[in-house]
């Protein structure tokens, strides 16, 4: 039988069978990859225009829906898009070493790298003119008082005193102890994690200003003192808040709560500001300090205490601060111009609004009474809702006593609002206090505000304009 060889076979090209059959197979293989690339580029195309006509629906749902189905108090606050004129760090960039304390006029000038630079403040002139004037420079090592817009964080007054070294703003500084100012934030966490409202029932045993171990037990026997939650914090309760600290919010909520009021963050500002400082130890008693105020590891800025005011009439929003609106060049171009930004959301609304009623309550008959005493019939206060929160403590020398106002005030047929934080450094002798800072300056400002309303109804109604 002849033998068979694939070298025999020859097409008509010359190449061997074998050879052209390989061949033709490498052809079918590449035509059926080249289809299923054409399959799959298809079927990718297909999905991409579906995902791009879903999200463009979507988005148009979004934008196009009415605002009732979108309800500002159960979202988030938008954050607006960062302008390039708004950028802070430029803003220190731009004013350096300036000492923004205790200026006697909201514009100056100022050289930049051989150019004349106009810087605009916030700072209302009038109202610190007055406030300097008014300050306690015997009696008091440091005074810090602060004034802002609770809608925007526009610092409108920025007026300090330092017996010890006259070149440092004490309005910045983050030495001062928070003391029961901090029951502000134990509040907030003691409401939301808690489910407090103003009118819960609370007790304690024992003196209301101590803060022993014993008096953190959960007890009800016939020593026990009952109390609604109004009440505990207007009067500043420290076995109250010492007891929700150690037995309820612990460790985690009350760094939680802390953070989210701002203390261990840094806020963007155009002048430097050292961060509020909190630490949180494992020491269950320690909870208890933390939630009360009772120690003085947790230290605030006075320009803080103004932010955290601000955020319970501001709907619970934590504004970031701004104390300049504009700097400008040689020929009036804007360099840096500010816009409101939230720095977050501290709590929620609803929190806002207990927080409101408690601080209201510490004005009206709580630690704040005597300060604020009869302010419901003065003709500039009684138009006004105020609220605040009191702190006092020693430092560790025993030789200075803190003492702290941190409140709001707004208008009760209008839209004005001020936030103020007054912090006094008291030596041998008490002389004005905080409390009494922040009255004169809520009365002066809305006194300003009501008679520039007035005179401007005037001139509308001598205009034919009214």
């Amino acid at each position: 039988m002849p033998h068979s060889s694939g070298n025999r076979h020859r097409t008509s090209t010359g190449q061997s069978w074998k050879a052209y059959q390989v061949k033709l197979k490498r052809a079918d293989t590449i035509r059926k990859r080249v289809r299923l690339a054409a399959r799959a580029t298809v079927v990718v195309l297909v999905i991409c225009i579906g995902v791009y006509g879903l999200s463009s629906t979507i988005a148009g749902y979004l934008r196009d829906r009415p605002e009732q189905f979108e309800p500002d108090d159960q979202r988030p606050p938008a954050l607006p898009k960062t302008d390039p004129l708004q950028d802070k760090k430029l803003a220190r960039t731009l004013i350096h070493q300036e000492k923004f304390v205790n200026l006697s006029e909201n514009t100056f000038a100022m050289e930049f790298n051989g150019k004349q630079l106009s810087v605009d403040t916030s700072i209302d002139a009038s109202l610190q003119r007055y406030m300097l004037k008014k300050m306690d420079r015997v009696n008091s090592r440091y005074i810090g008082i602060v004034a802002a817009d609770p809608a925007t964080g526009r610092v409108l007054l920025l007026s300090g005193f330092n017996k010890i070294d006259a070149g440092h703003d004490p309005c910045l500084d983050n030495q001062y102890p928070a003391a029961s100012v901090f029951k502000i934030v134990t509040a907030a966490a003691a409401v939301e994690q808690c489910g407090l409202s103003s009118d819960s029932k609370l007790r304690f045993n024992g003196s209301a200003h101590t803060l022993y171990k014993r008096q953190l037990k959960d007890v009800d026997n016939k020593y026990t003192n009952h109390i609604t939650f109004r009440d505990s914090f207007a009067r500043s309760i420290n076995p109250v808040f010492g007891k929700l600290g150690t037995l309820h919010l612990k460790k985690n909520q009350l760094e939680q709560y802390a953070e989210s009021f701002g203390f261990n963050k840094s806020f963007d500002f155009e002048i430097d500001l050292p961060p509020s400082r909190i630490t949180v130890s494992d020491t269950p008693y320690h909870w208890a300090e933390i939630a009360s105020g009772f120690n003085h590891g947790t230290t605030i800025t006075p320009l803080h205490g103004a932010l955290m005011a601000a955020a319970v009439v501001n709907e619970g929003r934590l504004m970031e601060p701004s104390i300049i609106d504009t700097i400008r060049d040689e020929s009036g171009k804007k360099l840096y111009s500010a816009g409101p930004k939230v720095m977050n959301r501290a709590v929620a609304p609803d929190t806002a609004r207990v927080l409101h009623e408690l601080m209201e309550t510490t004005v009206r008959k709580g630690t704040a009474r005597k300060t604020f005493r009869g302010y419901q019939k003065d003709r500039v206060l009684s138009r006004l809702n105020i609220g605040g929160k009191t702190g006092s403590i020693f430092n560790r020398k025993h030789d200075l006593r803190f003492d702290w106002f941190v409140g709001f005030a707004e208008e009760r047929l209008g839209d004005k609002k001020l936030a103020v934080s007054i912090v006094v450094a008291h030596e041998e002798y008490i002389g004005v206090r905080a409390g009494q800072y922040a009255r004169m300056a809520i009365r002066e400002y809305f006194e300003n505000h009501f008679d520039h309303e007035e005179q401007t109804q005037k001139s509308e109604v001598s205009d034919g304009t009214g």
